[in-house]
């Protein structure tokens, strides 16, 4: 029988049965191929151990689908943070983590390499009968390692570079800041990760829209703000709906978009090599890695800014520098009488575009776009106002008909749209 441990080395690899089974959902384990039996049951029980009360099931013919199932009025903080919370260690990392900052036990001790190695040797391992060995490499490494993260800075007199720990920062008043932005945000994790650390009241709100899954790809949003930030290019794993292997292509992370109505996360990147401009969704990248800096980027997020201008959505087709592949979209809509509000809700809501009066009951709304697709579903909030459109893409609009009339048909309508 394998050995089953709650805590994990990979976090992609357990991001990904989390992703399929539980967001995506309802796989069983026959359904899934990617991996062993015996795999898909240890990932299985360890995911259960971070999520047991927030987890259902249903039978059916295939098997048994397992699923997650919360109500939002009865959490208050994301239960997907819990796997962030369970990466594994070796006796070696955790013994020399404690004994760091322990020699460094507050921010005006200040220790050079060689003297935090005579001190590990003479004062804290000296009274083992078989004492845990570390060479000067590996604490040089961890030092590395927690100057980068900012919880230990470096100060260099001459040759002589001494450590210090970080100073702390006072965030006991901050615990609705701390809260509202750990369950909001991106990257929403690192604000749970400070509000367990001061041991901080964590049920300050309650959300009626609450968007967790997006918990799971704080690692790839990190590196790719990470490279937003210093203004570098990426090589990054996108995993296509039809290809079962992630493609591996390098990009230049340029914004992030979040949807306000279903959570999802959205990349616009400039691709080099194509010369062009491409949406990804955020939970299909993994094995995000930092490249060269790039002198272009303010330039590229420049034009991204331009193009902002005709886009409904995330969607920009596939545009080249400075070639606009629009298409246009119009609909006239007849209010009756007392309806402005019809006209306030269309100015408030739309994105993009004009709107035109042609009477007092008659209004024209006009728009260039990267994608008619993604406006349909505010169009159709619409329908029973609007008296004529005109879409530059004929099949969408083809489309918005034919389910128009399917819907009259099923009411039983003899009008149909035309």
């Amino acid at each position: 029988m394998s050995s089953y441990s709650e805590l994990l080395k990979s976090f992609e690899k357990i991001r990904a049965y989390m992703r399929e089974f539980y967001i995506y959902g309802f796989k069983s384990r026959d359904g899934y191929n990617s991996k062993s039996s015996r795999s898909y049951d240890d990932e299985r029980r360890r995911i259960e151990s971070w999520l047991g009360d927030h987890m259902s099931f249903v039978r059916t013919p295939e098997g048994k689908n397992v699923f997650i199932s919360i109500d939002s009025r009865s959490i208050r903080h994301n239960p997907f943070y819990n796997a962030w919370k369970a990466k594994s260690f070796t006796d070696g990392d955790i013994t020399l983590h404690f004994i760091i900052f322990d020699i460094l036990h507050e921010p005006s001790v200040k220790c050079t390499l060689s003297e935090i190695m005579h001190l590990i040797d003479e004062k804290y391992l000296s009274g083992f009968d078989d004492p845990m060995m570390f060479d000067e490499s590996t604490v040089r490494k961890k030092l590395k390692e927690y100057t980068e993260a900012g919880i230990i800075v470096t100060e260099k007199v001459g040759r002589r570079v001494s450590y210090s720990r970080a100073e702390d920062a006072d965030v006991k008043d901050l615990n609705e800041v701390l809260h509202f932005y750990s369950e909001v945000a991106p990257c929403g994790v690192i604000g749970s990760f400070i509000l367990d650390k001061e041991d901080m009241d964590t049920d300050a709100f309650t959300f009626k829209h609450h968007y967790i899954t997006g918990a799971i790809d704080s690692g790839v949003l990190a590196t790719l703000f990470s490279a937003m930030r210093e203004k570098r290019a990426v090589t990054i794993s996108n995993l296509s709906k039809k290809k079962d292997m992630p493609r591996r292509c390098r990009i230049i992370p340029l914004r992030l978009f979040v949807s306000v109505q279903n959570g999802r996360q959205h990349l616009i990147a400039y691709i080099p090599e194509f010369n062009f401009f491409h949406s990804y969704r955020l939970d299909y990248l993994s094995n995000a890695k930092l490249e060269d800096v790039t002198p272009r980027f303010d330039e590229l997020r420049a034009e991204l800014d331009r193009m902002q201008d005709k886009m409904w959505g995330v969607n920009v087709k596939h545009s080249k520098w400075g070639h606009d592949h629009l298409e246009h979209v119009e609909f006239i809509i007849r209010i009756g009488e007392q309806e402005e509000y019809i006209v306030q809700r269309l100015e408030r809501e739309k994105r993009v575009g004009q709107i035109e009066k042609i009477d007092d009951n008659t209004y024209r709304f006009i728009a260039d776009v990267y994608d008619t697709s993604e406006m349909i579903p505010w169009i159709r909030t619409f329908i029973c106002r609007i008296v004529q459109m005109n879409f530059s893409n004929r099949t969408i609009e083809n489309r918005f008909k034919e389910d128009l009339n399917a819907m009259y048909k099923m009411y039983g309508i003899e009008e149909v749209a035309e």
